[in-house]
């Protein structure tokens, strides 16, 4: 049996990757697709062009691609995109009349509008089972009320990072990776809560997608509060300069130099 060809789609701009069987339908990048998930008919985009399923180290068998989107299917999710503001916009009325402790985040229709997805957050439970009633009674169509934490909903309302740059779960990264303190450690970040989180007042995904590429380049490097043998005398290890490769040592008279690792 041949070979899985397989694409990667985004149902979102800032959501997750998913990978379809091709079914031998010529797609490149930014192309609109229609497929099929276990939630139902679904438009998409893709990210990912045309790879061995191999390659990706994905194995088992992958739900095909149904069709490259129609001018019809185009129309349709442009009308979907209007419906979903609508139902958002009266999904928020209807919490406010109700008093209920939670914020509705986004709103999104399958393609074939079987269901109507609510993302909201919330600090505690909430019974809306009187506002699933409501939903139901307007939008006569199955309907869901999702609970996502505040790293997604940072990634679906966007805005910009300290770093002046729009936030990287909304644009570069697929996937929201675990964040941890060491993480800021070992890129010689400030531990200064303020420095290091944010917008969703979680620690910055930018951490946890640097990483690694930190550790590889500190890998040759002497610890700090190491010492080391320079001009016939000890030195102590005090900084790091990551990414100029140097690092600052002090010597036994108090003197303070930056060298490059390559030249030790």
């Amino acid at each position: 049996m041949s070979e899985e060809y397989l694409v990667g789609v985004k149902f979102k701009r800032e959501g997750k990757v998913y990978y379809f069987h091709d079914a031998g339908i010529p797609l490149q990048k930014d192309d609109h697709v229609i497929v099929e998930t276990d939630n139902g008919t679904v438009f998409g985009t893709i990210v990912a062009e045309r790879e061995l399923a191999s390659a990706r180290g994905r194995t088992g068998a992958h739900k095909p691609i149904l069709r490259k989107a129609t001018d019809e299917d185009l129309q349709i999710q442009a009308e979907n995109q209007v419906m979903e503001r609508e139902a958002r916009r009266f999904c928020v009325e209807k919490v406010t009349q109700r008093d209920l402790p939670m914020k509705i985040v986004d709103v999104e229709y399958l393609f074939d509008r079987g269901k109507v997805v609510f993302y909201f957050t919330a600090e505690n439970r909430v019974d809306f089972r009187e506002l699933i009633k409501d939903l139901v009674q307007r939008f006569k169509t199955r309907i869901e009320l999702r609970q996502i934490g505040a790293r997604q909903e940072t990634r679906m309302i966007k805005g910009m990072g300290i770093c002046g740059r729009e936030v990287c779960c909304a644009t570069m990264l697929h996937n929201l990776d675990r964040v941890s303190v060491k993480m800021a450690k070992e890129q010689s970040m400030s531990l200064n809560p303020e420095k290091i989180s944010g917008l969703c007042g979680r620690l910055m995904c930018c951490l946890a997608f640097e990483y690694e590429t930190y550790l590889g380049m500190k890998k040759d490097m002497p610890k700090c509060g190491k010492f080391i043998q320079m001009d016939n005398t000890r030195a102590k290890v005090v900084r790091h300069s990551v990414l100029k490769g140097e690092i600052t040592v002090a010597m036994e008279n108090g003197e303070e130099r930056t060298v490059k690792v390559a030249d030790l």
